[in-house]
């Protein structure tokens, strides 16, 4: 299991990835914007996205749980 954490302060401007959705390394999962710069946030590893703890519009702090994937 991977746990996918937010490395700043920044607001979810988009979840791009679904509970159940297969990702590979690299896929961008949400994108979170901070003083108008857009940031994806991707997987770090292949496998499923098991649970998005995020929601769009919602403020993120440095080091927030933001998507668990379950590998493989």
């Amino acid at each position: 299991m991977a746990e996918v954490r937010a490395e700043m302060v920044a607001n979810v401007w988009k979840v791009v990835a679904a509970e159940g959705d297969h990702v590979d390394d690299g896929d961008t999962l949400v994108i979170l914007e901070s003083m108008k710069m857009e940031m994806p946030i991707e997987a770090p590893v292949a496998g499923t996205v098991a649970e998005i703890k995020v929601k769009e519009g919602e403020p993120v702090q440095e080091g927030a749980l933001v998507v668990v994937i379950h590998e493989g």
